[in-house]
């Protein structure tokens, strides 16, 4: 299990079925989980509940951020916010919280994401599942060592991103960016758009597809990018849906 996953990836759409392969100990049961997402995402709370069992719904808590992209020298006020932002759910706490930036993990890279999981664990006192470390949970899971990646991210962030996959011990092939340069260009990515870039992205020499950024929405595409591209197909919401059942499984 990844550093991100503390104590503890997407259900295909409509059946349940564990995404990318059925994983043991996945939780069957109706979820409540405590999502944690930057003030501008827009996608998440709708999709996370898709990819878990009927029933289940996400009690979103947004953390407050100012308009421009999240960078390395931004993220430790944007940590500081999420942590008192998490102390909410103390009022009715859920089966699990999850971190819902996959930026804000990867920027400070894996020991420090991990550390983030244990404080967000010892302030809510659920397991906690990041973004960022599904992403790599389940790559490893995949077996995947030459990955193509596509994200909304500036130049600057996906050579952190590749960094983070790197020194996780997960090689980046080859990685395109639909180049969002603020928080409302990002929110004007659409779903056909993320899936025009994945299907130009993926080559034969590619073992895995990952799609970052909990903002991009991926639930409409990723069966029929599976399907058709003929291999692991990952988004951040995917594969943070598939460490949250598990989490409930073995926490619940």
């Amino acid at each position: 299990m990844s550093a991100g996953a503390h104590v503890g990836a997407g259900a295909r759409a409509g059946d349940g079925t564990p995404a990318g392969g059925a994983a043991a100990g996945t939780a069957d049961r109706a979820l409540r989980v405590g999502l944690m997402v930057p003030a501008n995402n827009t996608t998440m709370a709708r999709e996370l509940p898709a990819w878990l069992p009927g029933g289940s719904s996400a009690d979103t808590r947004k953390v407050p951020r100012g308009p421009g992209l999240l960078t390395r020298e931004s993220v430790p006020a944007y940590v500081d916010a999420a942590i008192e932002v998490a102390r909410g759910f103390a009022d009715a706490p859920p089966d699990l919280v999850a971190y819902g930036c996959t930026a804000a993990g990867f920027l400070m890279g894996p020991e420090a994401d991990a550390a983030l999981a244990a404080r967000l664990h010892a302030v809510t006192g659920r397991p906690v599942v990041t973004a960022a470390g599904a992403m790599v949970e389940v790559l490893r899971r995949e077996g995947a060592s030459r990955v193509a990646v596509v994200t909304p991210y500036t130049e600057e962030v996906n050579r952190q991103l590749v960094d983070y996959l790197e020194r996780s011990g997960i090689g980046v092939a080859r990685l395109e960016t639909l180049g969002a340069t603020d928080t409302a260009s990002l929110g004007r990515i659409t779903a056909p758009e993320v899936d025009a870039l994945a299907r130009a992205t993926v080559d034969d020499s590619h073992d895995a597809l990952f799609i970052a950024c909990a903002q991009l929405p991926t639930f409409e595409i990723l069966d029929a990018l599976r399907a058709d591209l003929g291999r692991p197909v990952w988004s951040s919401i995917a594969a943070t849906a598939t460490l949250a059942r598990e989490l409930a499984a073995t926490h619940g």
